[in-house]
């Protein structure tokens, strides 16, 4: 007999260029071995390029989506994308409250890689107040840090905190890990923080690829929740999950006039180009 692939259920807007969203969360987590489960928080209309609208889906229709899936089959990790509305945000806030043994990521979505805004300030408190103390991990860029870090207070100072400022002030919020992505950092390499227990517990340097990546950061964070499913502690979880979306990244394709979209399944080209 087989043995039964861990399941991880993403909440994730639909992308019908399959780049980010819902799509590449399932791509990621079928690439590294579990069995996807998916909620749809909202339809979006975007190619490589933008996004051009997004329509959030009723908040009972996530909530039966999420309670019929979980009613019927165990899981072993939850990932949270574009997440629609504050009602969408609050009842996933409720669904996961329920499974409090069930490592919780988020990649706190704020806007495309164009610079479309996909979650108001509204919708940005509302992560901070119901989602943000439930998390084991919180996956933000580093403007969307930033960002997160200020929603609620004066943003006067925003733009000269430290990154030190902000982490803390990140972790002052709820969740029990905090990787910073440094892909928007003017340096030669991409280096990831992962910061825990008020302190820097590890860096992850990468080689800083040409180009411009559609869903880079939903792979890396359905990728570490694969990993964290098959059983992987945080920080070798990250390490693992890093080398596979850079390997992803490394050989992206551009299938239109857009972003290159990360090859999630890299490996199963590899393979038939090796026969």
């Amino acid at each position: 007999m087989n043995l039964m692939p861990p399941t991880v259920l993403t909440f994730a807007a639909s992308d019908p260029s399959s780049g980010a969203g819902l799509q590449a969360d399932l791509l990621a987590l079928a690439s590294i071995g579990c069995h996807p489960l998916s909620v749809v928080t909202a339809i979006t209309v975007q190619d490589t390029v933008g996004v051009e609208n997004v329509v959030a889906l009723d908040a009972d229709l996530v909530n039966e989506q999420a309670r019929t899936l979980l009613e019927d089959m165990q899981v072993s990790a939850f990932k949270l994308g574009m997440l629609g509305s504050v009602e969408n945000i609050a009842v996933i806030a409720e669904i996961v409250a329920d499974y409090p043994d069930v490592p919780l990521l988020i990649d706190p979505v704020l806007s495309s890689g164009r610079g479309d805004e996909l979650a108001n300030d509204a919708m940005q408190e509302a992560m901070i107040d119901l989602l943000f103390p439930q998390a084991t991990l919180i996956t933000p860029n580093s403007l969307e840090a930033r960002r997160l870090a200020y929603a609620i207070d004066d943003n006067d100072d925003m733009e000269n905190a430290s990154l030190d400022d902000v982490v803390e002030r990140l972790l002052a919020l709820g969740p029990e890990y905090v990787l910073v992505t440094g892909t928007h950092e003017r340096s030669p390499q991409v280096i990831n923080n992962l910061y825990g227990s008020q302190k820097l517990l590890r860096s992850y340097p990468c080689e800083r690829l040409p180009g411009s990546y559609h869903g880079s950061g939903c792979t890396l964070t359905s990728a570490i929740a694969a990993c964290i499913a098959h059983g992987l502690g945080m920080e070798e979880a990250i390490a693992e999950a890093q080398e596979y979306t850079w390997q992803s990244l490394k050989h992206a394709f551009r299938p239109g006039m857009g972003q290159y979209i990360p090859d999630r399944l890299f490996w199963a080209r590899e393979e038939d180009g090796a026969e």
